[in-house]
């Protein structure tokens, strides 16, 4: 039997580069997009992605991976004899590819089309490169050598622990999907406020709302100090407010002593909330339970 495939959904914002060289195996979205319906990462790329949206009115929307797209898949991992086959989705809280995933799973071992092949599906609780970046982590570990076990604990430990902030310098988006209240996201881009937008799991909140550009790079910056574990990674989500990511990065680096540990073009998933311009910065916090 082949030992293991790692699976995940376009969603993950993982390179392409990543992608090939590690062997994961990317399922996309069908994303709408004026009127047009796009298969994430296979007809455009993250940075194409991002500029169509900057000139879009109407927001991109994301359809589900579908239970029947993912038996397709796993019967293809039977069928190939694969052992272990490791899937990691989008945050349950905003979409039903994680469920849809489980069930079809259920299904094949209820008609007795599972055969010896395990399926290790996790809920990740958290977007784009916040379970990108496990994902190519996990792949390197098993190319490794390390024990399935010990490869599995990660990732738990990982999306237990994972926080995303998205520093925010366009509010237009974030009020269009609700994340900020429109007249709260009126009155901020009148007194140029750049608010920082915690998500975790299933709740999002405003935690910071520096103004101007400047002030917003340093409070995030000072901010993340206080939540992420000392010396641990950091990921960058690419948007188009390249200039302010690099200042970000740098700071970041110079102040907490981590290293990036990966940074890519966000794709639909964020990009409708957040927008084109925005800085988007994932850590490993405290674990919960």
């Amino acid at each position: 039997m082949n030992k293991y495939r790692i699976i995940a959904d376009s969603g993950c914002d993982i390179s392409p580069e990543d992608e090939k060289r590690w062997g994961i195996d990317i399922m996309p979205f069908d994303v709408t997009l004026g009127g047009e319906t796009i298969r994430e990462r296979v007809d455009i790329t993250g940075e194409e992605f991002l500029r169509r949206i900057a000139e879009e009115e109407e927001l991109p929307k994301t359809s589900q991976i579908t239970q029947f797209r993912f038996e397709e898949k796993f019967e293809e991992c039977v069928n190939d004899g694969v052992k272990d086959v490791i899937v990691i989705l989008i945050n349950a809280a905003g979409s039903a590819t994680y469920a849809n995933a489980v069930n079809a799973a259920k299904t094949l071992k209820d008609e007795g089309k599972a055969g010896d092949t395990e399926f290790h599906i996790f809920d990740s609780r958290t977007y784009s490169l916040g379970y990108g970046y496990p994902a190519v982590e996990a792949a390197k570990k098993l190319e490794a050598g390390q024990n399935m076990d010990i490869v599995l604990a990660y990732l738990e430990d990982w999306f237990a622990s994972c926080e995303l902030y998205l520093m925010l310098f366009n509010l237009r988006h974030a009020r269009k999907s609700g994340r900020i209240k429109a007249a709260a996201a009126v009155m901020g881009e009148l007194m140029n406020i750049k608010p920082v937008v915690e998500m975790i799991d299933d709740h999002t909140k405003v935690v910071l709302k520096p103004r101007g550009e400047k002030k917003a790079v340093d409070a995030l910056t000072d901010y993340l100090l206080t939540r992420a574990v000392p010396h641990t990674p950091f990921i960058v989500g690419r948007s188009l407010a390249t200039e302010l990511e690099d200042e970000f990065i740098e700071k970041y680096k110079a102040k907490s002593g981590s290293e990036l540990g990966m940074i890519h073009s966000v794709g639909s998933v964020v990009a409708a909330n957040a927008g084109t311009s925005f800085i988007g910065v994932f850590v490993k916090g405290q674990r919960r339970g």
